[in-house]
């Protein structure tokens, strides 16, 4: 009974202590789809992800019912870093929902702005006028913003925290004005129309080592793997199995606590990491143990009677330093390779019915041949003009012998198409229904195949997967100069997941390729489902930088790259790697076939 009565105290509490008003909250997955492009559109890096924040303690003081609830001790506000732009999960500061909404929009404005110098408030309250200048729209906005923020602020007592409170009111009421924020015994109170003051940094810099970051089992889609955390580096505790002598309740370890024992770690609960959503610090530690060592020997290269088959000796490729802001030249060796064990291989008979019914309506596209006469040579005899011309002859008329041949010349169209798929190792998992991203990708290389056959267009079919810069394989399934038969789909049929993906790279070698065939248009298809990585510094900013680079090249050698994925998160990245229309998410992994087609028949009409 009594930790009923307490369960229902607390709930009390609570709810009487909490400021912000759920009935009127708006949460960032409600604008996620505009708001990568309103960040955009207001000068931001189009490059960022945007992602929720974590919660952080303000260290203000609090109200009576706060602190007796124990509540209201962070605060979610905006920041951005080279990655990412972190803005709060969700805001219920105003009991309209469209002021919480439009709080949204605000701090992506203030948050697309150059960091400005000087302390926290100084920061902001330039950010703020400059936003304000270059965008005078978001006036009437802003002054909404502020006008329902103002009441909702306490007015501290003691002197000192007053006048930092007025200067803040000051600076939110005309931000173009300078204002100096005294100094004050506590911090002042949060202002969610402003950017952190000092936001979470990341410590994967310090943390280099020796050992690699452990992998788990995949990345999560849920909230808590999108979000942002402060780290503390903490000096690991090297008794093992220590014994409580006396047991106080107090002494009790907690979550962010750590203590060594020995514990298998397969034994680790899926969701051990539900208590950290509520943390705004977590602790990470060198042990010299990870899982990581397992993993890395996994991935090694396989000895080389069982790998691809290498052809030649490898191709030198550059790539782009985005932080240097210069192409590196000679920088990837990228590796053509034939797939292991393939043999000559008919279609599979469940993609048969399918594979006749795409090849009916690309046929459709193959442009009709015309019959040209009065040509110098040709297969076959223009009778009208031999007629014409010994009746001529005959009736005594000097003529010279005309041309009297017939010609079948190909049609207008002229399309080389090159299908890039990506072979990494996050092919192996699977997609419900659909399963494996591998075989999804397998039949819709056979079926895209069997479909340009029919209508006659040039095309290759490559795949690419890497281990770091040294090592990025460029797989061989059919090359423009040979036909598509059986020796082709046995190369397709014989693919297998890779390692990474370097993007850049293969993308390049791509456009060299395409560029070699004789066609007046070329079109790039790159089928995905993930973001660029590998093991080294090709990862987050940098690999995304560098596919972009490579896009951009291609598409300025006149080529038309395209990119089909099956990440449903890839609209955090894809806009800025190949532009609004350049690029098509499938839902469904089982349409992959029936969406790269009809691309291919938009894409060329």
């Amino acid at each position: 009974m009594e930790d009923i009565v307490g369960g229902w105290w607390d709930k009390l509490i609570r709810r009487a202590a909490y400021r912000g008003y759920p009935q009127a909250a708006v949460a960032l997955t409600d604008i996620e789809k505009q708001a990568p492009l309103f960040f955009r559109a207001m000068g931001g890096d189009a490059a960022l992800s945007i992602k929720s924040a974590v919660g952080t303690a303000h260290g203000a003081r609090r109200r009576l019912l706060e602190r007796i609830a124990g509540s209201n001790t962070q605060v979610e506000l905006a920041w951005r870093d080279g990655q990412s732009l972190y803005l709060p999960d969700k805001i219920d500061l105003y009991p309209d929902a469209a002021l919480n909404r439009e709080l949204y929009f605000w701090l992506m404005a203030l948050a697309a702005q150059p960091l400005q110098p000087g302390d926290w408030l100084s920061r902001n309250r330039r950010a703020a006028a400059a936003c304000l200048a270059q965008m005078p729209g978001l006036a009437a906005l802003y002054q909404r913003l502020v006008a329902a923020l103002l009441p909702l602020r306490d007015t501290p007592r003691e002197p000192a925290a007053a006048a930092q409170e007025a200067a803040i009111r000051q600076a939110l009421l005309a931000p173009e004005q300078e204002v100096q924020l005294p100094a004050a015994a506590g911090a002042p109170q949060p202002v969610l129309l402003w950017l952190h003051p000092a936001p979470p940094t990341s410590t994967a810099a310090n943390l280099d080592d020796g050992q690699t970051p452990e992998a788990g089992d995949g990345d999560s889609r849920d909230g808590r793997q999108r979000r942002r955390y402060r780290a503390r580096r903490e000096t690991p505790d090297e008794r093992n199995n220590g014994m409580l002598l006396q047991f106080r309740a107090e002494s009790i370890f907690t979550w962010d606590d750590y203590v060594k024992v020995n514990r298998h770690q397969d034994d680790d609960e899926a969701d051990d990491g539900a208590a950290a959503e509520d943390m705004d610090r977590l602790t990470v530690t060198r042990d010299g143990k990870t899982r990581a060592s397992r993993l890395k020997f996994d991935l090694d290269l396989p000895a080389a009677a069982y790998d691809d088959t290498p052809l030649g000796g490898g191709i030198l490729l550059p790539e782009w330093d985005w932080k240097r802001q210069r192409l590196v030249a000679d920088h990837c060796r990228l590796q053509p390779m034939l797939p292991r064990d393939a043999q000559p291989a008919g279609l599979p008979d469940n993609l048969q019915p399918l594979a006749r019914r795409l090849r009916r309506q690309f046929q459709a596209l193959a442009p009709e041949r015309s019959r040209k006469s009065g040509e110098a040579s040709g297969p076959d005899i223009d009778l009208d003009r031999v007629i014409r011309f010994l009746a001529e002859q005959n009736s005594g008329v000097a003529v010279a012998e005309p041309a009297l041949y017939q010609a079948w010349p190909p049609g207008g169209r002229s399309m080389a198409c090159l299908l890039l798929a990506d072979l990494s190792l996050s092919t192996e998992s699977w997609l419900g229904e659909a399963g494996q991203v591998i075989n999804v990708i397998r039949d819709s290389l056979l079926l895209f195949a069997e479909a340009l056959a029919a209508c006659g267009d040039a095309f290759g079919l490559y795949g690419f997967s890497s281990i770091r810069r040294s090592e990025v394989r460029y797989q061989l399934l059919k090359d423009f100069a040979e036909r598509y038969d059986d020796a082709a789909r046995g190369r397709i049929l014989a693919i297998r997941p890779g390692y990474y993906t370097r993007m850049g790279a293969a993308i390049r070698q791509s456009t060299r390729i395409l560029l070699e065939q004789p066609a007046q248009r070329r079109l790039l298809l790159i089928v995905s489902d993930g973001k660029p990585n590998d093991l080294d510094h090709y990862e987050g900013r940098y690999g995304v930088e560098d596919t972009r680079h490579a896009v951009l090249e291609a598409k300025q050698a006149g080529l038309i790259p395209f990119c089909v994925t099956v990440d449903k998160e890839a609209g955090d990245y894809l806009p800025h790697l190949f532009g609004r229309n350049g690029y098509s998410v499938v839902h469904d992994a089982r349409r992959l076939p029936q969406v790269l087609t009809g691309l291919y028949a938009r894409l060329t009409a």
